[in-house]
């Protein structure tokens, strides 16, 4: 079960890299609909693995606890938020299409600031994966090696896109398609580092996991809040439903990777 869980903690990173290798096969950005598409289908799977996934499993496991049954999920969760919100806060980066970046005053060039931007959104993603995996591996109740890896499949499929939209910028600014492969898929490298130190968090401090459970699903909505569905939303021309079907189909999938295989 460990050397599934070592494959399944490369998954989310994976994906990464497959989206920033696009670079090397399309010659222009993808168009402001399908960008704005594939933007709403991340924010859908992260809508639905923060509830199937890590809420769902959370308050199942709390009822083992003593206290509410809701505190772990309730707590967990705002905690988790609060923390993505103070290292948004924090951490220079600058989002694809603003000028201007965000977080504490820094010289760091356009290009590191894109890829801290996206690694605000896959440090949650990680910690999720690992986890789940590590719940899986201790044998907890509720917790299954099917179900972390229907989660860690949907979180790659959703960072297809993500690796996407840092490459794919980049050559348009005339970087080479090998330093923009490299920084598209090192925006993703957080990832397996978050999944180990949530994984082992989990194998050390079990009465924790529900915590770590909504802790994970909390931060994923802070980003889907904050980032995905605004950047989803933001059109220079006319109102347009394409982010809300994105939105639909991206639930619906992960939805779909958990039942199916959880």
């Amino acid at each position: 079960m460990i050397q599934d869980a070592f494959w399944g903690i490369l998954i989310p990173f994976l994906g990464t890299s497959l989206g920033a290798g696009c670079v090397f096969f399309l010659k222009k950005s993808l168009s402001d609909g399908i960008q704005r598409a594939l933007t709403g289908f991340a924010a859908g799977v992260m809508i639905a693995a923060s509830y199937f996934s890590l809420l769902a499993p959370s308050i199942e496991l709390s009822a083992d606890l003593p206290g509410p049954i809701w505190l772990p999920a309730v707590g967990g969760f705002l905690i988790g938020g609060g923390f993505l919100w103070a290292v948004d806060k924090l951490l220079p980066h600058l989002h694809i299409g603003d000028d201007q970046p965000e977080g504490l005053r820094t010289t760091w060039q356009r290009n590191i600031l894109l890829v801290f931007a996206i690694t605000l959104h896959n440090i949650p993603e990680g910690l999720a994966v690992g986890v789940a995996f590590g719940a899986a591996n201790a044998g907890l109740s509720g917790a299954s090696l099917t179900s972390a890896i229907a989660l860690a499949l949907g979180i790659g499929i959703q960072n297809f896109p993500e690796g996407m939209a840092v490459s794919m910028p980049l050559r348009g600014e005339g970087i080479s398609k090998g330093r923009a492969f490299f920084w598209g898929q090192l925006s993703g490298l957080v990832e397996p580092i978050a999944a180990v130190i949530g994984a082992a968090a989990t194998l050390s401090m079990q009465n924790l996991l529900p915590y770590a459970l909504a802790f994970a699903a909390g931060a994923m909505i802070y980003v889907v809040a904050e980032e995905l569905i605004p950047e989803a939303k933001m059109s220079s021309s006319t109102h347009s439903d394409i982010p809300t079907i994105g939105v639909l189909f991206g639930f619906a999938i992960m939805m779909l990777l958990d039942v199916a295989l959880g």
